[in-house]
Formats: structure tokens, C-alpha cells, sequence
């Protein structure tokens, strides 16, 4: 049995007016389904879905740290005030601020052992989440679908 069109599950009763239109919409109801058991996981830890994404893009920079700025140009989601979000961070004792001998007005933001540790139980439940939530895509529906999510976010 195929699965429900977008118009069954949200019981509309006609087509949508624009094929762009549709893809869009299918878009956000796709992100939330994927998105949700992703945020119960991080909820359980104490973290956002945000706060995530930033101790990922620190622990991948090692211990140097990086500013504000680059995390946020390195985010999944633009987050309009990463400064709140790293001060949540470091309240938790999962990020400090570290200044750079080389130009002490320079403030980075540097993963603590508590991140990692934190990182590291992650790990393996967001990859089986992961594959829970697109495993049933073969390798090359996989391959199709980040080319099109690709190609939709750059329209010229």
C-alpha cells in the first residue's frame, strides 16, 4: 500500500493550487516528523536541538574553540542569538568562554570535558535515530533526496 499524499494526511480536500506549494508544505510536515524524536533525545539530556549543534561544531574544531560568529555561520538553523544560546552552555558547564593569547579582545567558545562526555552518550542514539527516521530510503533514494534538499535551497 502506498503511503498517504500530503492532501490525505491533512484531509484537504483539494489539490493544492501550486506544485511548489505542496513541496513546501511537505517540507516542514517532513522536517517536524523527523525533527521531533530528535528533540525528545536532547530534552532527555537537558539540551536543545540547538545546543547540540554547537557542541557538535566545537568538539569538531578540538580544543581551540571558535567565536560566536563562526558557530553561528556553521549552524544547521540560523539562531538569531547565539549569545543566549552559548550562555545556557555555559551555565550547564558544557561550553567556557577562552580568550586568545594573541589578541586578548578575541573571545572563543571551547567544548569542556562535561561536552564531550555528554557528546560522546549522544552518539550512538542519534545515529540510531537517524537511521529509524530515513533507514527505509535505499542508498540511492538517500543520494536523490540531499541532491533535490540541495538544489531547493539554491534556486539561481
Amino acid at each position: 500500500m502506498d503511503p498517504a499524499t500530503l492532501q490525505q494526511e491533512l484531509r484537504k480536500k483539494r489539490p493544492f493550487d501550486l506544485a511548489e506549494e505542496e513541496a513546501a508544505l511537505n517540507l516542514v510536515r517532513t522536517s517536524g516528523v523527523v525533527k521531533e524524536p530528535f528533540d525528545r533525545l536532547f530534552a532527555e539530556y537537558g539540551i536543545s536541538d540547538p545546543q547540540y549543534n554547537v557542541l557538535r561544531i566545537l568538539r569538531g574544531h578540538g580544543r581551540r574553540g571558535l567565536p560566536c560568529t563562526e558557530i553561528a555561520a556553521q549552524m544547521v538553523s540560523r539562531m538569531p542569538d547565539m549569545t543566549r544560546l552559548v550562555d545556557r552552555l555555559e551555565k550547564s558547564g558544557l561550553v567556557r568562554r577562552c580568550r586568545t593569547e594573541e589578541d586578548r579582545r578575541v573571545v572563543l567558545i571551547c567544548i569542556t570535558a562535561d561536552g564531550l562526555v555528554l557528546l560522546g552518550r549522544l552518539d550512538e542514539p542519534v545515529r540510531d535515530l537517524h537511521r529509524q527516521c530515513l533507514g527505509h530510503l535505499t542508498r540511492r533514494e538517500l543520494a536523490e533526496l540531499n541532491r533535490l534538499l540541495v538544489k531547493a535551497r539554491s534556486p539561481s
